[in-house]
């Protein structure tokens, strides 16, 4: 049986193994300290568990967006040059944002990385309608003929666009949920990326048997965290399906169907 290994690196960033092929989320490679974005800057508190020579050659990077430093700071723009293939949105193909090839892939669309098809799908920054002031952002579906499904949200907060992946691509055998709620002045009304409820309820949409976290801890925007995930999950009667994986760490997960 296939099996699917996760490797965290932290914040956004890990090794996603499957089928042979290995999948980098959002390289974020900079030390802890404050980043600019616009006018503003975002506060990273934690540097990430392994360096890119640690982690060896991937076969593709997993970009979910590039205009935010905590997504992809200026180390993981380095890592991009060398890696084979980069996929993310019309926005970072531009030619003045990344200074590397982009493969952009819309929104339903796919590619095949040997058995592995990548399917891109919708991801919403924030509340309905923030789409100009965050920018684009991209999600993913990896799937392929007897292997596990799994959904990769990046900066998604909309559950109905979750509703909307699980109907037409579900269900999944494992969800890498982005949660946090992050909280930023740009959006201040609203969360940017999923509560702890709204994983859990994700995880139930999405029929997901395993879940794993990213990107809420290590800069000090996310206003949730690991024990307000596990809270959640097990309010939700789902703790048997959340994996909260330490930097560094790894879990080897089997599909249950």
């Amino acid at each position: 049986m296939t099996t699917v290994k996760i490797v965290y690196v932290g914040g956004p960033t890990a090794v996603i193994e499957l089928a042979g092929q290995r999948l980098l989320t959002d390289p974020t490679f900079d030390a802890p300290g404050e980043y600019p974005i616009g006018a503003r800057k975002l506060t990273k508190t934690t540097g990430p568990a392994l360096t890119p020579t640690e982690l060896g050659p991937v076969d593709a990077v997993l970009l979910s967006h590039d205009q935010h430093p905590d997504n992809l700071d200026a180390a993981g723009r380095a890592y991009l040059t060398d890696v084979p293939l980069v996929l993310s949105t019309a926005s970072a193909a531009a030619p003045d944002r990344l200074g590397t090839d982009v493969h952009v892939l819309p929104a339903w669309q796919h590619i095949e990385l040997g058995p592995v098809r990548i399917t891109a799908v919708p991801a919403l920054h924030g509340p309905t309608g923030s789409e100009p002031v965050v920018g684009e952002v991209t999600g993913f579906v990896l799937s392929g003929e007897g292997l596990p499904k799994v959904y990769v949200s990046g900066d998604n907060a909309s559950l109905d666009l979750v509703r909307e992946i699980a109907d037409r691509e579900g269900p999944f055998d494992v969800a890498v949920l982005f949660a946090g709620a992050a909280r930023t002045p740009l959006v201040p009304d609203a969360p940017l990326t999923l509560t702890s409820e709204q994983a859990a309820e994700a995880a139930r949409i999405l029929g997901a048997r395993h879940v794993v976290p990213l990107h809420f801890e290590h800069w000090g925007h996310f206003t949730q965290d690991g024990p307000t995930l596990t809270k959640a999950f097990a309010e939700a009667g789902l703790t048997e399906r959340l994996h909260l994986l330490a930097p560094g760490m790894s879990v080897t997960l089997r599909p249950l169907r």
